[in-house]
């Protein structure tokens, strides 16, 4: 049987909206590496916050801290009304790291150059690891050249993967 013009149609409207609502300011690639690199598997951690200095908590894959969220709000995201709700929701803290890394990985802010340059990879992982000056932080590199080795299929990021379909789906969820 072969399909009507109408089914052709509606499935490739629902595809091209999916793939526009799913594209965000960083690359899935860059952003799953991201989250392998600090979430082994990419994987929610257990417990889902924990202290990473006096006073420093962190929550979900993506190791958001409540200034971090802060800063991602005011690009107007929806990011729930608990920064560790949020952290620890795959859409939420997907749109976190998005809408700060938008804030902060850019060429040009106010007329005045910051980047220089359109952001690859490596801007958006080190600023995500080391804050909005991150991308010449020397301190930021050992967590960049780990996703730069994840980018290039390094096996230790892919060996017991246990990024379900079902958390893929809500991860990649809007």
């Amino acid at each position: 049987m072969k399909p009507s013009p109408t089914r052709v149609f509606v499935v490739l409207a629902v595809s091209s909206s999916l793939a526009g609502a799913l594209a965000g300011y960083v690359p899935d690639r860059c952003m799953d590496c991201m989250c392998r690199v600090l979430s082994p598997g990419c994987r929610m951690p257990s417990p889902p916050c924990v202290l990473q200095g006096p006073g420093f908590e962190v929550c979900g894959p993506y190791q958001i801290s409540k200034a971090y969220w802060t800063d991602a709000r005011q690009m107007g995201e929806d990011l729930m009304d608990d920064w560790q709700s949020c952290a620890v929701s795959w859409t939420c803290s997907r749109r976190a790291v998005d809408g700060y890394l938008r804030r902060y990985a850019v060429k040009k802010r106010h007329g005045k150059e910051v980047l220089g340059h359109d952001p690859t990879c490596q801007d958006f992982a080190r600023i995500h690891k080391g804050g909005p000056n991150g991308y010449h932080d020397d301190a930021t590199l050992q967590y960049w050249e780990m996703v730069d080795r994840c980018l290039q299929g390094d096996p230790q990021f892919f060996q017991r993967d246990t990024m379900h379909g079902e958390q893929r789906s809500l991860q990649w969820e809007l």
